[in-house]
């Protein structure tokens, strides 16, 4: 613990012995947790002895977004060096839950122990206080212990505490990632309480299902804790049929995975996208993502020059990745794929149109509108395809097409697939 210190920055120390100023106050949650076992950088999040109106008296531009729960986001004054919110929250002694996700009455307290009490899993029960020395660790349920032998215990009774909160579930799981240090190891008892309390999930809202399965679908060792949420019927749980993992091994990107799992919809991108906004209420971003790669889900790569040509100029760099990802997850040769890519290289000209519209526009006699706008995309599509590189190839293709006649939606662009 005596390193403990030099892990905090100086606005963090200005917060703390701004509160120390007024009353106590203790490191608690996932820095604890992370700075004990050796993971990555986390939020830094306090609990005090002071009430908000006190917190936000030391820090006026705090913000009170939950101080009827005691929790304040601490900011501080405009030109400091972080730019950096905490979240200090009052010690507690809740209530009853009754609607299954917050408690029913808060009462502010003032013992570290009890508050710590009411948290979940006993490896984010632990507090540091500060100044530190070599008993500045404040550990009432052994959560070192837990934590340093990868295992993951309720505080208590792991049916009372999944019944205050059904969020506790995901939680669970989300904090079976160990990071570098691996999988942490559910108890049964945590186990057998997941299992037969599935219908406390119905109680928590969308966003909050689709943060953590955000995080859980982005974590190190996704694969085998979505193994463990399909044992215990937590996927089918917050999905119904969609989502199904069985012996599809996933990765740590989160589109991909998410594509992976929804694998079996029958349905098109634009439905499966639907289905996922009003389920998950996930970002357009992902959407859009996880659509399109639904959408490439029968495609049959090619290594012939065009084909690879358009895959290159068509698509970003981060979505040719999810779909080598996504396609060689589902059994798509992409090693040989990607070794071809590599060897056609890109197209001579680059990514930009040789011909644009004002000078088709010149050529043809054809006014600005959608049927110039498609040939237009086609030309630019045969470039790539072809790797033209001057004017004169590009226009000449024109006499090998009756533009003026024929359908401008049966002449294609520049897309994949």
């Amino acid at each position: 613990m005596e390193h403990a210190d030099s892990s905090l920055g100086p606005d963090d120390l200005f917060v703390l012995e701004g509160l120390q100023s007024k009353g106590e106050a203790w490191i608690v949650g996932g820095w604890v947790r992370e700075f004990i076992s050796g993971g990555g950088e986390t939020d830094l999040d306090i609990a005090t002895t002071l009430h908000p109106e006190e917190v936000k008296a030391i820090f006026p531009r705090s913000l009170m977004v939950g101080a009827r729960f005691g929790t304040v986001a601490v900011r501080l004054e405009e030109g400091r060096a972080s730019g950096k919110i905490w979240e200090v929250t009052t010690l507690r002694s809740d209530g009853s839950y009754g609607d299954g996700r917050r408690p029913d009455n808060v009462e502010f307290g003032t013992d570290i122990t009890e508050d710590l009490s009411r948290r979940d899993f006993t490896i984010n029960s632990m507090a540091l206080e500060f100044p530190y020395n070599e008993d500045s660790l404040i550990d009432p349920f052994n959560g070192r212990k837990d934590l340093l032998e990868g295992v993951l215990v309720s505080v208590g009774d792991p049916q009372d505490r999944i019944s205050e909160d059904g969020l506790r579930i995901l939680r669970a799981f989300r904090f079976m990632n160990g990071g570098k240090n691996g999988v942490r190891e559910m108890g049964d008892s945590l186990e057998s309480a997941i299992s037969s309390s599935l219908g406390m999930l119905e109680m928590v809202s969308k966003e909050r299902v689709c943060s953590e399965l955000s995080i859980i679908l982005s974590g190190d060792w996704t694969n085998e804790i979505v193994s463990k949420m399909e044992e215990l019927g937590v996927l089918k749980a917050i999905s119904g049929n969609l989502m199904e993992k069985s012996e599809c091994p996933l990765g740590s990107n989160l589109e991909v995975n998410l594509a992976l799992l929804c694998r079996k919809f029958e349905g098109d991108g634009g439905q499966l996208r639907k289905i996922l906004r009003k389920e998950l209420m996930l970002s357009n971003s992902i959407l859009d993502e996880v659509g399109f790669l639904h959408e490439c889900k029968e495609e049959s790569l090619e290594t012939n020059a065009s084909y690879l040509r358009r895959f290159a100029i068509a698509l970003p760099e981060m979505r040719k990745k999810n779909v080598l990802d996504y396609l060689g997850t589902l059994g798509q040769d992409v090693v040989i794929f990607s070794k071809a890519l590599k060897e056609v290289g890109e197209p001579r000209y680059g990514a930009s149109p040789i011909v644009d519209g004002n000078e088709l526009s010149r050529e043809t006699g054809l006014p600005p509108g959608p049927r110039l706008g498609m040939l237009k995309g086609w030309l630019y599509r045969r470039q790539v395809e072809d790797d033209l590189t001057t004017f004169d190839e590009v226009i000449s293709l024109l006499d090998n097409l009756n533009w003026e006649n024929s359908e401008p939606t049966d002449w294609g662009k520049l897309e994949w697939p």
